[in-house]
């Protein structure tokens, strides 16, 4: 499929996003490094999530201008502002009437750029941030608050106009997630908590994940938004080495209404992703699942196996070259 029509595409259809931690690795280094510079798991998770709290502290205490002395951070952000400005316009460009000028980004990182993308834009653009929650000081989060619209009606209740909505869905939780004391149920606070409630990347996520109702609730959520008709994933920066969100990945590729968009860092993470999937590598990969990879000298081999693959010029895919893909950067010349 052309990249040109897969652009379209995200106009037209229901839009979800997966995003993982490779879309934050300039300000958060990936687990991998705690892994190789740690002595065991245990010290890489809290290196891990001690950087990610020193992160968010900045991003939930700083003003967005006084970011910019920080430069990874600063950089990092900027490109989840593009990404979430990107998102709202595309939106607006959409028909209503057909599908819902609604957007779901689900996200296993627990650091808060997004929010802090959705407070940036939300002085300039006008749209519905909904994160799942219910109250005012006391903000309790709830996954049935995801299934709702929100329009705007004229003054003189002469039109109706639904707005530009999106939904944040963080199945591994956040770092100002806390528990309500008490009861079983989650609150989001307006600070960094000091003992986050996060599924940590142990190697035991799924576990962790359906332990507790909240996290699983928000899987459930995820799977339903799949199984819709006329649906797209796009997915960047993350390789579903989390095994249980790789199952319901690979379950839903039997909806054939549903179209797969991975943005690989490299091309070698093609076989890596189809592997995590579940997929064996000789058999026929469904074409609902499509592969946006950068150049790359070994790129032959991968073309001869039929792997869906979308080339473009760039020796590396991040969340930036989302914003490229949205903004029709790799739209083929007529």
């Amino acid at each position: 499929m052309k990249m040109k029509d897969l652009r379209k595409l995200t106009i037209s259809k229901r839009l979800n996003f997966l995003l993982g931690s490779g879309c934050s690795t300039n300000a958060i280094p990936l687990m991998r490094y705690y892994q190789d510079n740690c002595e065991n798991l245990i010290q890489a998770n809290n290196k891990l999530e001690e950087k990610v709290k020193q992160v968010s502290e900045v991003l939930a205490n700083e003003k967005y201008e006084e970011i910019e002395a920080q430069k990874e951070v600063n950089k990092t952000l900027k490109t989840y502002v593009y990404f979430i400005q990107k998102v709202i316009e595309t939106l607006n460009l959409s028909n209503s009437r057909e599908t819902p000028r609604k957007a779901n980004i689900f996200t296993t990182n627990y650091d808060l750029f997004i929010e802090k993308a959705f407070d940036v834009l939300s002085r300039d653009y006008q749209f519905i941030i909904n994160d799942g929650s219910r109250g005012y000081f006391d903000k309790i989060l709830e996954s049935s608050n995801f299934d709702q619209v929100v329009s705007y009606k004229g003054i003189n209740d002469n039109y109706i106009s639904e707005l530009p909505s999106i939904s944040l869905i963080k199945p591994h939780g956040s770092m100002n997630w806390d528990k309500d004391e008490g009861k079983e149920r989650v609150c989001i606070r307006n600070n960094i908590v000091q003992n986050p409630l996060i599924v940590k990347p142990t190697g035991m996520e799924s576990a962790d994940t359906f332990s507790q109702n909240h996290f699983f609730s928000m899987l459930r959520f995820f799977t339903n938004e799949l199984d819709k008709p006329q649906s797209i994933l796009v997915v960047v920066g993350f390789s579903f080495q989390d095994k249980h969100i790789a199952k319901m990945v690979k379950r839903a590729t039997a909806n054939s209404e549903l179209l797969i968009m991975c943005f690989c860092f490299s091309a070698s993470d093609v076989e890596s992703i189809l592997t995590n999937l579940g997929f064996e590598l000789n058999e026929q990969i469904p074409r609902n699942i499509q592969f946006i990879v950068p150049i790359h000298k070994n790129l032959s081999n991968l073309e001869k196996k039929n792997y869906n693959l979308n080339i473009i010029e760039r020796n590396n895919l991040t969340l930036f070259n989302v914003i490229e893909f949205m903004n029709g950067v790799f739209d083929e010349k007529d």
